[in-house]
């Protein structure tokens, strides 16, 4: 009783601020944005976007391969630091993070544009302007930027708590660098790498603001154009039907990585290796 009783602020924020909210979106997704009356309208329509959504996804997922790449070694190198320096590395991780979004975002277009700050030090050497702006290389760019401390905080949590004594019994057996990093270190941290996966792509594939001020006419995302059917093309039907459609993807890719992190397989792995 007393469980429950201390759940109970919890159980009322989810249903006022989660369950509310999406049965509110279900229902416009479902209902004609003249009559109200039930359809499946709005649902037929996704086709036209399929290739947006696709392209949402690929360029989430190319973000996210990027920031694992640069946010391992980050990370793992944190966790081994004596404690002032990992203190020291980890504010400097998420120092960033202390600057609005969109001040971020805004700073990488003040640097990469025509005649920004890149540009002209390229022209200063003969090398510029190139085309650093509206193309996916930027907004690619801005994603692992933005979303990089998401991916090097979940590791870096993992990497700390392997025990020592594994990767030290694996080298009393013979074990090389390599090796131990292959079979100990990196089986052990596989729920840090989808856990940082899981806070990178979700963002990232849905995101906005970081493709309209870095990129094109040719990177619409599905998040720019949810945005639109709600502020331009006053269709909210519409744009709730695309972002449960996108709500649905982004829960089959969470569940298809979270299942390949639990217990039995890093067991099955280690055994195996």
């Amino acid at each position: 009783m007393k469980n429950r009783f201390l759940a109970g602020p919890y159980l009322l924020w989810m249903a006022v601020f989660t369950l509310i909210p999406l049965g509110i979106v279900v229902y416009y997704a479902f209902t004609d944005s003249i009559t109200g009356a039930f359809t499946l309208e709005n649902l037929a329509k996704i086709g036209i976007y399929l290739p947006i959504f696709f392209r949402s996804m690929g360029l989430a997922a190319i973000a996210c391969v990027i920031c694992l790449i640069i946010g391992y070694p980050v990370a793992w190198c944190i966790a081994k630091a004596s404690p002032s320096r990992r203190r020291l590395l980890s504010m400097l991780v998420m120092l960033p993070m202390c600057m609005s979004f969109l001040l971020r975002t805004l700073a990488w277009v003040a640097l990469l544009e025509d005649t920004g700050i890149v540009n002209q030090a390229l022209g200063a050497i003969g090398l510029g302007p190139l085309p650093l702006v509206r193309n996916n290389g930027a907004v690619i760019l801005g994603m692992v930027y933005n979303y990089l401390p998401y991916m090097i905080t979940p590791l870096y949590t993992v990497i700390m708590k392997i025990d020592p004594k594994l990767e030290e019994a694996a080298q009393d057996l013979g074990c090389s660098g390599g090796q131990v990093f292959r079979r100990v270190t990196l089986p052990l941290s596989i729920p840090g790498i989808v856990s940082g996966i899981t806070m990178v792509f979700v963002p990232a594939v849905s995101t906005f603001y970081i493709s309209q001020k870095l990129g094109g006419t040719g990177t619409v995302l599905i998040g720019d154009v949810i945005e639109s059917q709600f502020k331009t093309a006053y269709n909210p039907n519409l744009g709730a039907a695309l972002s449960l459609i996108l709500m649905l993807m982004v829960l089959i890719c969470v569940g298809i990585m979270n299942h390949f992190s639990s217990d039995e397989d890093l067991g099955e792995e280690l055994v195996v290796q």
